[in-house]
């Protein structure tokens, strides 16, 4: 099993942030297989760690994945102090935490999880995993429009005179689905990318939900439900994972 941080892997579990993480361990609270931790120290997702009287990881835990409809207005994080983030909209017995981020106002499919390193693997943007929306937009959509969607679109985020984010969004695929929908499949997961990228082209997004990340679909399901990913799901997911650094940039071959 791949080895992380131990400070990134409390960080993802939802138990606290890297700093607090570091305290922690630093004044002694924080075992690692019944010992103590020290500064620095990589970890495996099967290794039993404790914190204060909290276990996480190790052999007892089974491991859970769940694929959740968020709906518009649910908070992907896992700070309860929000008042709709989705730990508590989904209520589940076990502590679980988001893989990745779907904006306030999007709806659609959010994996959930208690396993820190299936979040590190698929966080890795390198791994040019495929996730798919169906966007709504304000106005018709052109060729034109299609196209330089498709072969990226420069994207800039400035606050307060600072350049916060200045890039070129990667090579998608796009359809045409009505006058003013079409269907993106991203291999990146820029912040508010596809609100970013149409904007840039003078459109506004209307509704936004997201169908498909790498094998796992919406399909079927209604708004604020959620499933357990099944097994052949599970196993498939992991063989994306596994072979991704190996697959070519989606639109080549």
């Amino acid at each position: 099993m791949e080895e992380i941080r131990l400070n990134k892997y409390l960080s993802e579990a939802g138990v606290c942030s890297r700093r607090e993480a570091d305290r922690l361990i630093e004044a002694g609270k924080v075992l690692v297989d019944g010992q103590p931790a020290v500064m620095g120290m990589r970890v495996r997702p099967d290794q039993e760690i404790q914190v204060g009287k909290k276990v996480i990881g190790g052999s007892r835990e089974e491991r859970v994945l769940l694929a959740v409809y968020k709906p518009p207005g649910v908070i992907c994080t896992t700070d309860r102090r929000e008042k709709r983030n989705i730990v508590d909209y989904v209520g589940y017995p076990a502590r679980i935490y988001p893989i990745g981020r779907l904006d306030k106002d999007s709806e659609g499919l959010i994996l959930m999880t208690n396993d820190g390193s299936l979040v590190n693997r698929m966080m890795r943007a390198s791994n040019h995993h495929e996730k798919e929306y169906l966007v709504t937009v304000n106005k018709p959509v052109t060729d034109g429009f299609l196209e330089r969607m498709k072969k990226g679109v420069r994207i800039r985020k400035v606050e307060k005179g600072e350049v916060l984010l200045d890039t070129v969004t990667r090579p998608c695929q796009v359809e045409k689905l009505g006058k003013s929908s079409f269907r993106i499949v991203l291999t990146q997961g820029l912040n508010r990318q596809i609100r970013r990228m149409c904007e840039a082209l003078g459109y506004q997004v209307v509704n936004l939900k997201r169908v498909r990340v790498l094998n796992i679909e919406l399909k079927g399901m209604k708004p604020g439900t959620w499933r357990k990913v099944t097994e052949r799901e599970m196993a498939e997911l992991l063989e994306l994972i596994r072979d991704s650094r190996e697959q070519p940039a989606i639109g080549k071959k």
